[in-house]
This record gives C-alpha cells, sequence and structure tokens, in this order.
C-alpha cells in the first residue's frame, strides 16, 4: 500500500491556508490608513450617487419615518460636526474621566434645510478639514488601543470609534442605494429575484 502521509500533509496544509485566506477575506483588523483612505472616498462617493438627481428620487424613502438620501446626508454632517473627531479627542486628551456627549442621530430634523449640493459640498469639507485634523493627531499604535467612555457602551478604545466611522459611513452608502433601488422596485418585474438590494435576500 502506497504511502499516503506526505500527501495527506500537503492536502492539510492546503486546507488550512484556503480557510486562512478566507478568514482574511471576511475579517480585517483595523488599518488607520486604510480608514482613512475610506473615509476619504465617501463624499465623492455620494457626489456621484446623488448630486445630480431630481428632487423626487432624493425625497425617497421606504416608507413610514425611514430616512431619504437628503435626511441620511443631512445626518452625516451632523456626525461630521458633533460625533467623530470630537470623540476621538475626548479620548486622546481625557480619557476614560470624561464621558462622550450623547449623540442625536435626529438632530438633522432640527435644522434649517439646504439644496442637496450645498449639503454635499458642505459634507465634502467637513470630511477633509476633520481628516487632516485626524492626521495631525499623529496617533500611534499605543493611542489607538486608549479608552473612552461612551454613555450607553461605557469603555470603548479609540479603534473602535475609528473604525465605526468606517462601517457607519458604509452603512449609509447601503442605506442610500437601497432606497433608490426600491424605487424600481414594481418597475424591474420578475428580476427582483436577483436583486439582493431590492428583495432583502442575502447572497
Amino acid at each position: 500500500m502506497a504511502d499516503t502521509r506526505g500527501l495527506t500533509h500537503r492536502v492539510g496544509c492546503i486546507i488550512a491556508s484556503d480557510m486562512r485566506a478566507d478568514t482574511s477575506r471576511t475579517r480585517r483588523p483595523f488599518v488607520l490608513a486604510e480608514a482613512v483612505t475610506l473615509l476619504a472616498n465617501t463624499p465623492g462617493t455620494l457626489d456621484a450617487m446623488l448630486r445630480t438627481l431630481p428632487d423626487d428620487w432624493l425625497a425617497a424613502h421606504e416608507g413610514g419615518e425611514t430616512w431619504s438620501p437628503h435626511d441620511v446626508l443631512g445626518h452625516l454632517i451632523h456626525g461630521e460636526r458633533t460625533d467623530w473627531l470630537p470623540r476621538a479627542r475626548i479620548i486622546l486628551e481625557h480619557g476614560e474621566t470624561r464621558a462622550f456627549e450623547p449623540y442625536d442621530r435626529l438632530a438633522q430634523f432640527a435644522e434649517s434645510p439646504l439644496a442637496l449640493p450645498a449639503m454635499l459640498d458642505t459634507f465634502a469639507t467637513l470630511r477633509a478639514n476633520n481628516l487632516r485634523d485626524l492626521e495631525a493627531f499623529r496617533i500611534t499604535p499605543e493611542d489607538l488601543d486608549r479608552r473612552g467612555r461612551h454613555p450607553d457602551f461605557g469603555p470603548v478604545t479609540l479603534s473602535q470609534l475609528l473604525a465605526t466611522w468606517v462601517a457607519h459611513d458604509l452603512d449609509h452608502v447601503i442605506q442610500i442605494a437601497r432606497v433608490l433601488a426600491n424605487q424600481y422596485a414594481d418597475a424591474v418585474g420578475p428580476w427582483e429575484r436577483y436583486l439582493r438590494v431590492i428583495s432583502g435576500k442575502p447572497g
């Protein structure tokens, strides 16, 4: 009988390698430079999606009290002013001795509405300024482990805050894409079954 131990070992190594590769494609460790790249891309992404759309598309939503693209952009602007950079600064300057100010996720509805082009320009300017300030912090790997105090969650690290900033952007880009796509939920007919953005089915 042939000795298959060598083959078995090689197959096992290949499987283990594939498993590691699969994991590396579904989860990533936080890397500040990568996060900054993603954050810098968001204003241009939203500009390309929204600037030239008719007003009816910008006011579209998913029913009830769900948000329109215009509402989402107002929320992102408020976050640039009051959330991400102020909280990062609190972590770096005060640690856990000073809790974050509670964030009002509905604040955009209390503000005077702006035309969408002005909102896109405002968001782009605020984001560029915040990323410049973030760079000025000269954050070290040790800084990323520093902790602040969230009013609801308790202790959180700077890396968790910055990773959430990125994921929050992407969450709202997805939300806007879903709202827009669903405007054609009836118009696509039988193709709906293949359109995850409309059907809501994972895959």
